[in-house]
């Protein structure tokens, strides 16, 4: 179990690095992999002179290259593209729906509380699960930190994946995120596939053991995904249907317009709406 005293340092070091814009970082992007590892070097130089402990950046970056698997996943997001009725089948709906139903009823207590902390029902939060990994089955393969460091090197977005690798640093940092953890092609964690940003605010610890662990804790990820929602405006007690008040909250989770319809139709099913 972590300490008090070093989650409230890991939270004040977040809060001295996402202090300072991360526009100031002058090392040069790139399209390709020449000159990664020099950037490398330039970034944890950055870093360390915004105060990021050094020990902590040669952990973090002991395992780090350039993530050829992540920028084809980057350059190549076709589900997004398919009509609804093809990506519910492509994405398995009927049968998240069917196997959320009975997780729904398995873990009654958990999501009883969820909702009664957070206002956010089950049928979301379970559609989401088994959407982003199939109830935590599959949270990606590629090395987390190679997979942010190489998109906040890459050209596309690289202010963007600079915050989340300095988020990621601040995972690392607490003990939360293992240098070596491995998930989804874009860095992103756990079994409802939070970028590091979002786990460093809007990560809770929903079984009370000192840590947020979104990957073995089902209680930490699920009651972050409910967090997450109500950050993004979710009201208790009100509609998630398109042209619904909390519609917007599952559109802050995905900008993918299928992909939140999807969410909507899959979660009103196992709710029972």
């Amino acid at each position: 179990m972590q300490k008090k005293s070093g989650l409230l340092a890991g939270l004040a070091m977040a809060a001295a690095m996402f202090a300072l814009p991360v526009t100031s970082f002058a090392a040069q992007c790139g399209n390709t992999s020449a000159g990664f590892n020099e950037w490398v070097q330039s970034f944890k130089r950055e870093a360390a002179s915004r105060g990021v402990n050094p020990s902590v950046l040669d952990a973090a970056f002991s395992g780090v290259s350039y993530a050829n698997a992540t920028i084809r996943a980057d350059r190549g997001q076709k589900s997004f593209r398919l009509s609804l009725n093809e990506f519910m089948r492509k994405r398995g709906g009927e049968a998240i729906i069917s196997r959320g139903k009975k997780i729904k009823a398995q873990n009654a207590a958990l999501f009883a509380d969820i909702e009664q902390r957070f206002g956010v029902p089950a049928g979301p939060l379970i559609a989401i699960w088994g959407m982003e990994t199939g109830f935590g089955g599959f949270m990606g393969k590629e090395h987390t930190m190679s997979a942010v460091a190489t998109l906040a090197f890459d050209c596309r977005r690289s202010d963007y994946f600079t915050d989340q690798l300095y988020a990621a640093l601040t995972l690392v940092s607490r003990g939360d995120l293992s240098p070596s953890a491995r998930g989804a092609a874009h860095g992103e964690i756990g079994q409802t596939q939070f970028l590091p940003a979002n786990v460093v605010k809007y990560g809770v610890d929903g079984d009370g053991n000192g840590h947020v662990d979104m990957v073995r804790s089902k209680a930490d990820a699920l009651a972050s995904t409910a967090n997450f929602l109500r950050g993004h405006g979710w009201r208790a007690g009100a509609g998630y249907q398109p042209g619904q008040p909390n519609f917007a909250a599952i559109q802050g989770w995905n900008a993918a317009s299928v992909y939140q319809q999807a969410i909507a139709i899959i979660a009103a099913e196992i709710d029972g709406r």
